[in-house]
C-alpha cells in the first residue's frame, strides 16, 4: 500500500472512491474547465487532451511538490465521440446508439510529481445488448446518468443488465485506469527515491 497524498482535480464521485479503495489519502478541487478540443483531433487523443487542460488549471492552484492527478473519460462509437448528455433526449439518443452495439470507453489520465508528468490512455472496448425503448427510458429516470460520458454508468443497473462483454479494464469503464494509474504512482515516487538516496 502506498501511503501518499493526491490533490484530485475531479469532482467525480467514481473517481474519488476508487482512490480512496486503493488506499490513497485525497485532496478534491473541482475545475470549471473549457473542455472542447480540436475539430480535427483524433477520438482516440481527446480524453488525454482534456485532462491535460484540466492538469494546467490544476498546476494554478497547487504546487509541482505535490502528487496531482486529473483525468477525463470519453465514449467512442463508430465515427461518433459521445460525451456527456445535454439533456434527456440526448441521453436517449446516445443509449440508442449504443444497443446492441460495440463502443470503446478511453479514460486519458495525467500525474504530475515533483517536475515530473506522465501520460495514460486507456482503452476498453464494450458489448452492449439490445436494450429496449422501456429499458433505457426506466434507466434514465431511475439513475439519471447525466453526469457520464456516453449518458450510463457500467456500475449502474443498465450496465448490470445491458452489458455482455468489455474487453480490457472494467475500472476504466467507470472513470479510472486503478492498475495502470498505481503502476504510474509507485514509478514517480520512485523516482523520487533514488534521487534522495
Amino acid at each position: 500500500m502506498i501511503n501518499q497524498k493526491i490533490i484530485l482535480g475531479s469532482g467525480s464521485p467514481r473517481r474519488k472512491f476508487l482512490l480512496e479503495e486503493m488506499g490513497f489519502q485525497l485532496e478534491i478541487i473541482s475545475l470549471d474547465i473549457d473542455e472542447s478540443f480540436p475539430s480535427e483531433m483524433p477520438a482516440e487523443q481527446v480524453a488525454v487532451y482534456v485532462a491535460e487542460q484540466k492538469m494546467k488549471a490544476l498546476k494554478d492552484k497547487k504546487e509541482d511538490t505535490e502528487l496531482l492527478l486529473t483525468a477525463d473519460t470519453t465514449v467512442i462509437c463508430g465515427p461518433d465521440l459521445l460525451g456527456k448528455p445535454e439533456n434527456e433526449s440526448h441521453a436517449k439518443k446516445m443509449l440508442i446508439q449504443l444497443s446492441n452495439n460495440v463502443h470503446v470507453v478511453n479514460t486519458g489520465v495525467v500525474i504530475s510529481y515533483e517536475g515530473i508528468t506522465e501520460k495514460l490512455s486507456c482503452l476498453t472496448e464494450v458489448s452492449f445488448r439490445t436494450l429496449s425503448e422501456t429499458q433505457i427510458e426506466y434507466y434514465l429516470k431511475a439513475c439519471k446518468p447525466f453526469d457520464k460520458a456516453g449518458s450510463y454508468g457500467i456500475q449502474d443497473w443498465i450496465g448490470l443488465v445491458g452489458i455482455k462483454r468489455i474487453n480490457g479494464s472494467y475500472t476504466n469503464v467507470v472513470g479510472l485506469p486503478t492498475d495502470e494509474v498505481y503502476q504510474t504512482i509507485r514509478k514517480l515516487l520512485s523516482y523520487k527515491s533514488e534521487m534522495m538516496s
